[in-house]
C-alpha cells in the first residue's frame, strides 16, 4: 500500500502547479491527469463536461482549484467502487 500512496501523491504534484499553484490542481491540470492516468474512468463517462462537473463536486471551497485532501476524494470513491463496497 505505500507504493500505491507514493504512486497517487507523486501523480498528483507531477500535473500540480503546470498552470498555477503548485500544490492544487486547476480544471486543465484534473482533466491531464484524468486522461492520462485513469482513461477508462473518463472514457465510460459519456457525460458532455465530465470533468467540469466532477471537479465542482470535489472542489468543497469552490475555489475552482483541487487540493489533494480533495482529490483524494475521487480516490476513495473509485477504490470503493472497484472494492464492491457501498457508499456510506
Amino acid at each position: 500500500m505505500e507504493s500505491a500512496i507514493l504512486t497517487l501523491v507523486s501523480q498528483f504534484k507531477a500535473y500540480a502547479g503546470n498552470d498555477g499553484a503548485a500544490n492544487t490542481l486547476s480544471k486543465d491540470e484534473f482533466h491531464s491527469l484524468l486522461t492520462s492516468q485513469l482513461p477508462n474512468y473518463v472514457k465510460d463517462s459519456g457525460e458532455p463536461d465530465f470533468v467540469g462537473r466532477l471537479m465542482s463536486s470535489l472542489d468543497q471551497n469552490d475555489d475552482g482549484e483541487l487540493t489533494f485532501a480533495e482529490f483524494w476524494q475521487l480516490i476513495g470513491k473509485l477504490a470503493s467502487k472497484q472494492g464492491g463496497f457501498s457508499p456510506s
